[in-house]
């Protein structure tokens, strides 16, 4: 009885270690330091593929060579390592290492996280990248540390809208439908325009749709490509041009975990987190323009928006999403008040 007991405080004990410590990482990185990444989309390859999964495996690369081999880190691609919901969590008690993962999926945890797709904010790649040194970014980053997650890579992708037979420009042709929005304030928006809303990651909308579950999905250039969506809609509103909403998808830290690491490992990890920014900003805007080539070449139709279609959008933004972040708290007010200065 007594073997037993102890047996189960050590096990016990041992899952509340954090990842770096089951990883056999030294506080001072004395020996070469492995870090997992963790994300849901398609796996690929250094050159081919999703181009988050491409960013996470060269973040890796540069890891290994700038640290002539102290510093690794291995990537897990299709939520292979944990659920996709769980990952955020997972990296703020320190249980797991890294993660690229669309920041909003932490509303329900942190509500200012929603600010990462906020219909109306950010309308622009231009806006996106200013967001990083902004009043709103540095409040974005200084929430995050508070809660266990440093910011690595900085990455704002356009979004746009696939659907099964309707094409979704307007507001109003969402009246009706059932439809993925993707965020919190997304959702308020499709129901003030008349849309039933459903909540799934991007790796589940596939099936939703395959099923008649859904109808339309709103998610980023990539995923409209990577889950194979143009063999299950046939109508799709690019982001390419125009568009009223971007989909911000950083490549993040546990706290805990690079606080264990030397000085030097901290550095680098962070100069080889802004290095794939600009890897990040060029795939995006490739993808804005591939995505329209693969809905056509697969039988559908490709569609832009105007800037007079944005502005309708912004404006239901403006009384519902906004309206309803800046009521959630004193600190999603203030953030809000701050990203609206890029608008």
């Amino acid at each position: 009885m007594t073997i037993n007991i102890q047996r189960r405080r050590l096990i016990q004990g041992m899952s509340m270690l954090p990842a770096a410590s089951l990883l056999g990482m030294s506080p001072l990185a004395n020996a070469a330091t492995e870090l997992r990444i963790s994300h849901q989309f398609p796996g690929g390859t250094l050159t081919s593929g999703d181009f988050r999964d491409r960013l996470c495996r060269q973040f890796a690369l540069e890891l290994d060579k700038q640290s002539h081999g102290a510093l690794k880190a291995v990537v897990y691609a299709n939520s292979s390592l944990m659920k996709t919901k769980a990952q955020f969590d997972a990296m703020r008690h320190g249980a797991l290492d890294m993660s690229l993962v669309p920041l909003d999926y932490a509303g329900g945890q942190v509500p200012e996280t929603n600010i990462g797709l906020m219909p109306g904010i950010i309308t622009s790649y231009e806006k996106g990248v200013q967001f990083k040194t902004s009043e709103a970014g540095k409040m974005l980053y200084d929430v995050l540390e508070s809660k266990g997650i440093l910011l690595v890579s900085w990455v704002w992708q356009a979004g746009g809208v696939a659907s099964r037979n309707k094409a979704i420009i307007e507001p109003s042709d969402v009246k009706g439908l059932k439809v993925r929005g993707g965020s919190r304030g997304m959702e308020l928006i499709l129901k003030e325009a008349g849309a039933s809303v459903m909540s799934v990651p991007s790796n589940e909308i596939y099936a939703s749709m395959q099923t008649g579950a859904l109808d339309a999905a709103m998610t980023s250039s990539t995923s409209l490509m990577s889950f194979r969506l143009e063999e299950v809609a046939k109508e799709l509103t690019t982001g390419r041009d125009k568009t009223y909403w971007f989909m911000f998808e950083p490549l993040m830290i546990s706290r805990d975990v690079f606080n264990r690491l030397g000085k030097p490992e901290q550095d680098l990890i962070m100069k080889v987190g802004a290095q794939m920014e600009k890897f990040a900003l060029d795939a995006c805007k490739t993808d804005d323009e591939k995505v329209a080539q693969v809905y056509i070449k697969a039988g559908g139709h490709a569609h832009d928006m105007n800037q007079a279609t944005v502005a309708r959008w912004q404006d239901i933004a403006r009384r519902t999403a906004w309206q309803d972040f800046a009521n959630r708290s004193a600190s999603c007010a203030k953030l809000l008040k701050a990203a609206e200065k890029l608008v």
